[in-house]
């Protein structure tokens, strides 16, 4: 079986390093599904998932904020602002965020909080949907 090799880094530190068959994130344009083999690309990535599948067939979900994407011939590389592994998230602090987003959303306040509010949202939405994804694989 082929392999490329996934590297997962936001600011802070490195968050996965390691084999996989495939590697899926959101892309600018959409979904993006990166095998072996892969062409060169470099891409902007939106706030999102992404889902490493392992060589031994193993998925993993990470939550980012954006970043870039990059595909070179033995390697791709996610470059996050924030990223942080599913089975790591906090629910609670998450809901919290997401609800104080979407209260700074409907009062309309400032220009400047309401792009920060829409951030935020984009953000934590990508974290929680991790976390549903990440119970449904435990359930199976």
């Amino acid at each position: 079986m082929s392999t490329i090799r996934c590297d997962i880094v936001s600011a802070e530190q490195q968050i996965f390093s390691g084999e996989a068959t495939l590697v899926v994130a959101t892309g600018e344009l959409g979904e993006l599904g990166i095998a072996p083999k892969h062409a060169p690309l470099i891409t902007r990535l939106k706030p999102g998932k992404v889902v490493v599948t392992t060589a031994a067939g193993e998925q993993l979900d990470f939550a980012i904020s954006g970043g870039i994407l990059e595909v070179q011939p033995q390697v791709v590389t996610v470059l996050a602002d924030t990223a942080i592994r599913a089975s790591d998230i906090d629910e609670a602090s998450v809901r919290k965020a997401k609800e104080e987003a979407e209260r700074v959303l409907a009062h309309r306040g400032e220009a400047m909080e309401l792009a920060e509010a829409q951030q935020k949202l984009a953000e934590v939405t990508a974290q929680l949907q991790a976390l549903e994804r990440l119970r449904r694989n435990l359930k199976h």
